[in-house]
Formats: structure tokens, C-alpha cells, sequence
């Protein structure tokens, strides 16, 4: 972030759309992870509550990027009464910092990016982790991060077919329209037939298993996105024990993420779990073999935030539209 005005930057959800594309964020989030393995970027711990109004899950996530000087917080979270209400359910903003004074330096819009960093994190992991002649891809969940994420797994591969699943299968509309701007078959299918693919994407806010270890074939990697609060879970844990798991933060992987499940029950420890920056840094070797079953944890950490809004600053300072107020 290279804002070198005096006030505060303010960068709208329209300028969010307009400024960070699916590339930028990819870029960004690979970059975090790097600098979050080689211990150059640190997350600060997740606040994440219940309010007791609307159904609404609150939080804040924060961190300091000392390779890219990001210092800052995203507050937000999921109101599941929005989509009746034309808004989508997951509701944030990010708040910039100089790290050299703590003022306040730009204040984000955060519903596009969250999407974006999300799409971008299980893009990675496809990228890192998949094998490479994969050719199906499945859909678990089509609400509104669905579509963000089958784009950006779509780049990564050059699948031949999707299949989807939804708890209410009228939604997967949204995502055979996108298989056919891409002119792909779609397929809407039981659960239980998710095994046909080699890379599956869960996104959804499931809080108990939909996906069971004998439906997955050998070979196959998920990315589990949707899995970020205790008691979440969107495999099971027998599945999670037996996979290869990689994740975006391994303290959130075990206490908010898809590990959970299995961490508490004693079938994989702490250290079984692998950072994906691990694999970008080329300090682990990420898939070993063909026959291997990858597991990709998405919990989500605020540094992919900042990360992303850091990119969205730049991209406006650089426009003819920034918006600066005193402040």
C-alpha cells in the first residue's frame, strides 16, 4: 500500500469491482502466504461472535504484512437475513494503517474483496496442490462466493466438466451459466456423486459434514472454503485424517477451521497440517504423488484482507477517482 495522501483514502464496493480483478488478488494472496511462511507477516488472533440479533455472526480479523507494510483489520461478518433483503449475506469492511504512525490511511469496502481473496486462496491451492491432468470439477454450495470461486478454479486447470450440489438445487443455475460462458457441460448431481471429480470446491456454511470419505476417489483434491467458526464442518473427519492437509493458517486450521473435527478428536495433530505458503516457498513438495488425496483448509485470515484492500488503494491512487476525506 502506497498511500501518500493526507486524510483517508475511501475506496467503494463499485471501485472494488472496477480496480482489483481476479489476477491481482491471485498475485496478493500468493504473496501473503510466501510472507506468512517465512515468518515476514503475522496474523493477529480472530475475534468472531455470535451478537444475539438477526442471526448475525460479528468478528474481526487483523495482521501486519511487514514484506508488503499492510497493517490493519477487517471487520465484518454473515447477516443470514440479507439475500431476502437484496444484500448478499457476508457484510465487511477493511480499515488501513500507516505502520510507521497508526493513522487511519483508507478506509475499504470489503464484500467484493472477500469474495475475491477467498476465490483467489482456493485457486492457489488448486494450483499448488491438484493434479495437473485434472479434468472435472465439482461445486459443493452455489450461493454468491460460489461463482467467484468456480472463475478462478477454472484458470487453474483445463477441466472438461462440472458438476455441482446444492442444499437447494435451484440455485445451481447461477452456476451452470457460468460453465456455459465458458462452454463446459453442467451437471447437477446427489451429493453423494461429488466423487466423480478430481477437484472439488465446498463453499458453504454447513455445520455438519456433507462430503464422506468413501465417496472420494484417489487423486482428488478439495478445497474446503466455507469452514472458518467453530462447530462449522463440511466433510467429514475420517476424510480430513486421511488426506494430505495443507491450509492458509494452521493455529485457525485446528480451532476454527475444517481440522477442527479431527483435531478434537485426536486423528491428526498440529503438525500433520502443512502451510500452503510452505509449497509457493518450495519447502515442501506440495503433492507427492497421483494417487494422494490433497486437502485444502480455507479458514480465511485477515492478512489475505489487507492484502487484497492494499491492492485496491493502489489501484485508486493511481486512478483519476480517489476519494480522500479529512479525517
Amino acid at each position: 500500500m502506497n498511500n501518500t495522501t493526507n486524510g483517508v483514502l475511501v475506496v467503494s464496493e463499485a471501485d472494488c469491482h472496477r480496480l482489483v480483478d481476479r489476477q491481482a488478488a491471485f498475485s496478493a494472496v500468493k504473496a501473503v502466504f510466501s510472507a506468512m511462511d517465512s515468518g515476514k507477516a503475522r496474523n493477529f488472533p480472530v475475534i468472531r461472535e455470535a451478537i444475539g440479533h438477526a442471526g448475525a455472526l460479528y468478528g474481526f480479523k487483523s495482521g501486519f504484512d511487514r514484506a508488503g507494510l499492510v497493517l490493519g483489520v477487517k471487520s465484518g461478518g454473515y447477516w443470514p437475513g440479507n439475500i431476502a433483503k437484496g444484500l448478499t449475506n457476508h457484510q465487511s469492511t477493511v480499515f488501513l494503517f500507516d505502520p510507521d504512525t497508526g493513522q487511519l490511511k483508507a478506509l475499504v469496502a470489503g464484500n467484493h474483496l472477500t469474495a475475491l481473496r477467498t476465490a483467489a486462496s482456493s485457486a492457489i491451492s488448486i494450483a499448488c496442490l491438484s493434479r495437473k491432468d485434472s479434468k472435472v470439477l465439482g461445486m459443493v454450495g452455489a450461493g454468491h462466493q460460489s461463482g467467484y470461486q468456480l472463475r478462478a478454479a477454472l484458470e487453474q486447470r483445463d477441466f472438461e466438466r462440472i458438476i455441482g450440489w446444492n442444499l437447494h438445487p435451484e440455485m445451481l443455475s447461477g452456476l451452470g451459466e457460468i460453465a456455459k460462458e465458458h462452454d463446459l457441460p453442467f451437471d447437477a448431481v446427489p451429493v453423494e456423486e461429488m466423487g466423480r471429480a478430481d477437484v472439488i470446491i465446498t463453499i458453504t456454511s454447513s455445520q455438519s459434514a456433507l462430503l464422506s470419505a468413501e465417496w472420494i476417489k484417489p487423486g482428488t483434491h478439495l478445497a474446503c472454503m466455507g469452514t472458518d467458526t467453530v462447530g462449522k464442518q463440511e466433510v467429514d473427519a475420517v476424510l480430513v485424517a486421511s488426506a494430505s492437509v495443507f491450509s492458509d493458517e494452521v493455529a485457525q486450521s485446528i480451532s476454527i477451521g475444517e481440522a477442527q473435527h479431527a483435531f478434537g478428536a485426536g486423528t491428526i495433530e498440529e503438525g500433520d497440517i502443512t502451510p500452503i505458503g510452505a509449497v509457493i516457498n518450495g519447502t515442501h513438495p506440495g503433492r507427492i504423488s497421483e494417487e494422494e488425496v490433497t486437502l485444502f483448509d480455507g479458514t480465511g485470515v485477515g492478512l489475505q484482507d489487507l492484502a487484497v484492500a492494499g491492492v485496491a488503494v493502489d489501484a485508486s491512487l493511481a486512478s483519476d477517482t480517489a476519494v480522500v476525506v479529512d479525517f
